[in-house]
């Protein structure tokens, strides 16, 4: 009984331990691994743009100019829309630390009125693996003559 009740008591406490070591070393190797592998940093000029008055029906364009500040390669490799209407291109080829890159974005008014404000969702391999862009413009109607 004596043996049960110690090795009950024994096991906790070790285990307790055990986890408390791994927390440890995870979060020192992963500190020491980014060091040695290198992390890519997505730094954009400009986080939102204002097309300011569009005609219904034109369609406008904007580039968002970056820049890889980290120590890694950058690879984007999604940009998503919060409408069909805006459309993302970007080149998705590595950029080197210090290199620059753009992400261009056209949006078409067509069927549109009033403030329009549209977001993209930049998805890469960076520190922040998710970034924000935004693009307002207002919208006037087609004037007929």
């Amino acid at each position: 009984m004596r043996k049960i009740i110690l090795i009950a008591l024994i096991i906790p406490a070790l285990l307790a331990l055990n986890c408390g070591n791994n927390k440890e070393k995870a979060s020192s190797g992963s500190v020491h691994e980014q060091s040695e592998k290198g992390k890519s940093r997505l730094v954009f000029t400009e986080y939102a743009h204002d097309f300011g008055k569009v005609t219904e029906g034109e369609k406008v364009g904007y580039v968002f100019n970056f820049e890889n500040k980290g120590t890694g390669n950058l690879v984007i490799s999604s940009a998503a829309t919060t409408c069909g209407c805006t459309v993302p291109k970007f080149d998705n080829k590595p950029v080197s630390p210090g290199g620059n890159g753009k992400l261009e974005v056209v949006f078409d008014a067509t069927g549109k009125e009033g403030i329009q404000t549209k977001t993209i969702t930049v998805k890469s391999n960076a520190d922040m693996p998710f970034i924000i862009l935004k693009i307002t413009a207002e919208v006037v109607p087609t004037v007929n003559n």
